[in-house]
């Protein structure tokens, strides 16, 4: 298969990606968070091509992708008022709900359960996209499974390229963290995945808003219900490792790291903040944006680690970034792609 790479904005792009979409094919798509690789949601063999191509665990659910609000009813049942309320003031955009699935909704989309996931996003060329394959487009983010996320059309070739139809390329991704993913199936709307909807913006909707017990203790035993949750993701091929404390003792033990490798031929890769990036003393030094810049870091971070696997560095070193906003989501994803791997010093 030849992968066909189409500018978002050429007359005829859109209608050529719905055309494969509705006969069963998988089209690579922009969105405002990553880049997303669809498929018609209620075909139970296109959604299977999708884990094909990723090389993804048939039971990781993927997201429902809609254009419309009065869609949501066709693939969820017993939507809340807060679901409502929530869509109301995050739709379209980087939020995606969790309800119990209607029959529409084929089990080989949702992972074998009884719930679906639910997301509008706001990137325009998506919502095209998604009207144009049929109104329903499963897309999780285009990306071999486990791997960086993509956030330009170029990552998604790198590793796509030949596994699916079509990749339309409409820029780089404007806040380069996948959604915040809510379960609206219970009584409490509870966070699976921390994304660019903080808690505290849900709760100023909502009110009361409880995070996944699986989301804060690896070892809890409970069984995923969201993208994400259960298997090593964000990867890069180097092992990767945060080193939190005090700003200057990070910086002296990540320059003790770099020294300690060097010495032994290793190439050290440093992921940092433009205020500390000058501080360390050898190494490959990548910074990700000003610690006041939250979409700066989200942005460049799953490029920065695609940047490492081209350089075949041999180890990597991160700051922690725990910034007010979006810090819940840039820690879930760093800590996802370092195996939990987190110095203390």
């Amino acid at each position: 298969m030849i992968t066909v790479i189409e500018n978002a904005e050429n007359p005829g792009s859109i209608r050529r990606a719905g055309e494969i979409l509705k006969r069963g094919g998988l089209v690579a798509f922009p969105t405002e968070t990553v880049y997303g690789l669809g498929a018609n949601a209620l075909d139970a063999e296109a959604a299977a091509r999708i884990y094909a191509a990723k090389g993804r665990p048939s039971d990781n659910p993927l997201i429902v992708h809609i254009a419309r609000m009065e869609d949501l009813s066709a693939v969820a049942r017993n939507i809340s008022h807060k679901a409502v309320l929530l869509a109301e003031r995050f739709w379209p955009g980087p939020l995606t709900m969790i309800f119990e699935k209607t029959a529409r909704v084929p089990y080989g989309t949702t992972g074998g359960l009884d719930t679906v996931a639910v997301r509008m996003p706001k990137d325009k060329v998506a919502l095209a996209v998604i009207e144009a394959g049929g109104g329903f487009i499963a897309a999780p983010s285009a990306n071999t499974s486990g791997r960086p996320s993509p956030t330009t059309a170029e990552h998604v070739a790198q590793d796509m390229n030949g596994r699916i139809d079509m990749i339309l390329d409409g820029g780089p991704a404007g806040i380069g963290l996948e959604s915040t993913i809510v379960d609206m199936s219970g009584e409490i709307p509870t966070i699976l995945r921390p994304g660019y909807i903080s808690r505290e913006m849900l709760r100023e909707t909502v009110g009361q808003v409880e995070v996944d017990q699986a989301l804060i203790r690896e070892d809890s035993g409970i069984r995923p219900k969201a993208p994400g949750m259960k298997y090593r993701h964000y990867a890069p091929k180097a092992e990767l490792k945060i080193v939190e404390g005090s700003p200057e003792a990070v910086v002296r033990a990540i320059n003790r790291y770099i020294e300690e490798g060097e010495k032994t031929g290793q190439k050290i890769g440093v992921i940092a903040g433009e205020e500390s990036a000058g501080l360390y003393k050898g190494g490959l030094v990548k910074t990700i944006g000003k610690r006041a810049d939250e979409l700066s870091i989200a942005r460049h971070l799953y490029g920065v680690l695609r940047e490492f696997d081209e350089l075949r560095v041999d180890r990597i070193y991160s700051e922690a970034f725990e910034t007010p906003q979006m810090g819940a989501a840039i820690m879930n994803r760093l800590v996802k792609a370092a195996g939990h791997q987190i110095i203390k010093v």
